[in-house]
């Protein structure tokens, strides 16, 4: 029995090493690190938004220029149309019947933008008529290219745009007739690049401060993520360092967060992993402590055993005796070790009555004691009745135990203040009161009280607490014990 334990630990413990590298070969996904990856998803949101508020914002600043540029155009045609209309001079009043003379005497009056230049262009002989006002030298060389002019003239359009070498250029012209029957063309001319190249450069100082936000936010975001991810760091470098022979480790737990919920359910797992080792391990040292006498009584007879045919007999008698004892004690460490599963018991609608009546019926052959049936509880609760019984058979054999032959033994039930209660009372030599809690151990005898492997007691306790319920003992030395199962008073409804 002990080298097996030891080969399966041995086994065990050299295992791990190499199935997470067999787990991690067959599995898909990343092997970005979480703490990456979190920053990647953060960064990519965050210069999808920037690169969204980016290209809003430029169409914005250029809508602005169109509109800006598009109300300016508009507004020195008006007031081009209001003097074609009145064809006065506005210092004499003299009327000003011939289209050059309307152009002069308007243009001579204003003052264009940097970026503008107004034209007069009329009908003359060998071509046009041109007159303008600009301000720089690169704007007037536009306004007086007869080409450009021409086209913009002959445009069918009111207004539109044009590329020249001094860049783009967004026009306006209106047509006006003069008294004499003269056509005359007022056009104006507003080049765009400069407010281009502003916007241009706006959007570029926000790139920059973008990307250095985007920086910035990578740097936070690693730190961040950092934190946020220290405790599933803890939580698998404790899982790492978690082996069977040690499962005290927990994860320390600060905060009410999620992470903080992750903790306290990896602690209660491992409180449920140590239990279910430490009920392992108690098995197997258990088996190993209880069975070892009996195999070393059947190794030791049949080592000595003689060709007498009655002492064979009497060596048969021994070691089948022994085995059956071997095969109690295995059966009780089998039943304990199940008592922490949560199907233990399956608890179903009993009848009390019914159920005291059947344990009085199966304890009767135990021994020949004088068992008397005290009271019957009535009605129906919710209990495992085969468990029940166990337990109280159990009370029953070891009340038969410790009394002579002839002896009173009483067995009932009741039901009182919203407890089931089930007793076993004898007339033996009674319990020690400072024993009571040493005999519902495993493997323990109270002093005057033998027999037995020391596990029927324990059994009883298991059952009592799957229950919720518990074991009172109530004793006088040389007066007798009553073990009494009280057990909670349900229903399959809820509570009686």
């Amino acid at each position: 029995m002990t080298t097996t334990v030891t080969t399966r630990r041995t086994a065990m413990t050299t295992d791990p090493p190499t199935r997470p590298l067999t787990r991690l070969a067959g599995r898909r996904g990343t092997r970005v690190p979480a703490r990456a990856q979190i920053m990647g998803w953060l960064l990519l949101v965050l210069v999808l938004v920037l690169l969204t508020v980016i290209v809003i914002v430029r169409e914005y600043l250029h809508d602005e220029v169109d509109r800006r540029v598009t109300n300016s155009l508009e507004q020195e045609a008006k007031e081009f149309v209001a003097f074609a209309e009145s064809g006065q001079d506005p210092v004499s009043g003299r009327m000003l019947a011939d289209p050059g003379a309307l152009l002069h005497n308007y243009l001579g009056h204003q003052y264009p933008d940097i970026d503008e230049a107004l034209i007069g262009a009329w009908p003359a002989v060998g071509g046009l008529g041109v007159v303008s006002q600009e301000q720089t030298e690169p704007i007037k060389a536009v306004a007086h290219d007869r080409t450009v002019l021409r086209r913009i003239i002959d445009d069918p359009r009111a207004h539109g745009d044009l590329d020249t070498a001094a860049g783009p250029v967004r026009w306006v012209k209106v047509r006006a007739e003069t008294a004499r029957g003269g056509s005359a063309w007022f056009v104006v001319e507003h080049h765009i690049a400069a407010e281009t190249a502003e916007v241009d450069r706006s959007v570029r100082v926000l790139l920059l401060v973008s990307a250095l936000g985007v920086v910035l936010a990578a740097l936070i975001s690693w730190v961040v993520a950092g934190l946020i991810l220290a405790p599933v760091r803890a939580v698998r470098q404790a899982a790492a360092e978690i082996t069977e022979h040690d499962l005290t480790r927990r994860i320390p737990v600060d905060g009410r967060d999620d992470i903080a919920a992750l903790a306290d359910q990896f602690n209660a797992m491992l409180d449920r992993l140590e239990d279910a080792f430490r009920i392992q391990r108690q098995f197997v040292d258990d088996a190993g402590h209880e069975l070892r006498t009996p195999i070393t009584i059947v190794r030791g007879n049949l080592e000595l055993i003689g060709v007498d045919p009655a002492e064979r007999d009497e060596v048969v008698r021994l070691c089948t005796d022994e085995l059956d004892r071997m095969t109690r004690i295995v059966n009780d460490l089998l039943v304990l070790a199940k008592a922490d599963r949560p199907d233990f018991v399956s608890p179903t609608e009993v009848s009390l009555a019914e159920l005291t009546s059947d344990i009085d019926a199966k304890v009767r052959s135990l021994g020949d004691r004088r068992w008397v049936l005290a009271e019957m509880g009535e009605g129906e609760f919710s209990l495992d009745g085969q468990r029940i019984t166990q337990a109280m058979v159990q009370l029953a054999q070891n009340a038969v135990q410790h009394t002579s032959p002839g002896s009173a033994i009483r067995i009932g039930s009741a039901v009182r203040d919203g407890t089931v209660g089930l007793w076993v009372s004898d007339e033996g030599p009674g319990v020690d009161p400072s024993e009571v809690e040493k005999i519902f151990e495993r493997f323990s005898h109270g002093s005057g009280r033998k027999g037995g492997a020391g596990l029927g007691l324990a059994i009883v306790r298991a059952i009592a607490d799957a229950h919720h319920g518990r074991v009172v003992v109530r004793s006088t030395p040389g007066s007798g014990a009553t073990f009494r199962l009280e057990l909670p008073a349900k229903t399959t409804g809820g509570e009686a």
